[in-house]
């Protein structure tokens, strides 16, 4: 049974995540942990956005906030955000990562120390590799990896690089995530 999923995306990413986290129901078991490449000086004005379009509650994440189900957690811009492994938020402003901060790559890895088994990923649509080491890393803790069919990504070189360097479970059009993860949550 899974406990969480973290979602990585760049290049294209605002219209992708419109394309999913706002059809994830009320009753949607799981958090949802996400990446977005921004700028350092972003004002994530896009999560207010999100949170009025979603059913579940979309904020940014906060320093050693406990991980809950009802929420869609966002990076801050200019940090990492890592799952400690007592599943709480933890921020970071280590180096960049991927030529990122906050890095996928770093999200994805640590999630995957915390959640092991319990783990879903997402790579969606986005200019560079990062993201396709963190999938792997799910993948080797035996979570669940999904990758959004590059045809389907307005950038398609992040989710073909985690394609190759994870070997997804499911590869699929970026419309058809959140009926599949309602789906698998529902098994």
């Amino acid at each position: 049974m899974y406990k969480a999923a973290v979602i990585g995306t760049s290049s294209g990413g605002m219209a992708a995540l419109k394309a999913i986290l706002p059809l994830l129901p009320a009753t949607f078991t799981l958090p949802v942990i996400v990446v977005q490449h921004v700028g350092a000086n972003a004002d994530n004005y896009w999560v207010e956005v999100m949170n009025e379009m979603c059913a579940l509650h979309v904020k940014e994440a906060d320093e050693k906030e406990p991980v809950t189900a009802g929420y869609i957690y966002v990076a801050p811009p200019n940090y990492h955000l890592l799952v400690e492994t007592d599943r709480t938020l933890s921020l970071s402003v280590d180096e960049k990562v991927n030529f990122a901060r906050p890095s996928i790559d770093v999200l994805f890895e640590s999630a995957a120390l915390a959640y092991k088994d319990q783990l879903i990923g997402i790579v969606l649509t986005g200019a560079n590799h990062d993201g396709a080491k963190g999938l792997k890393k799910i993948k080797e803790k035996g979570g669940l990896a999904i990758v959004q069919d590059p045809a389907s990504a307005d950038s398609a070189y992040m989710p073909s690089a985690a394609a190759a360097a994870a070997q997804p479970d499911y590869i699929v059009p970026v419309k058809d995530i959140a009926p599949l993860l309602i789906k698998i949550t529902q098994l």
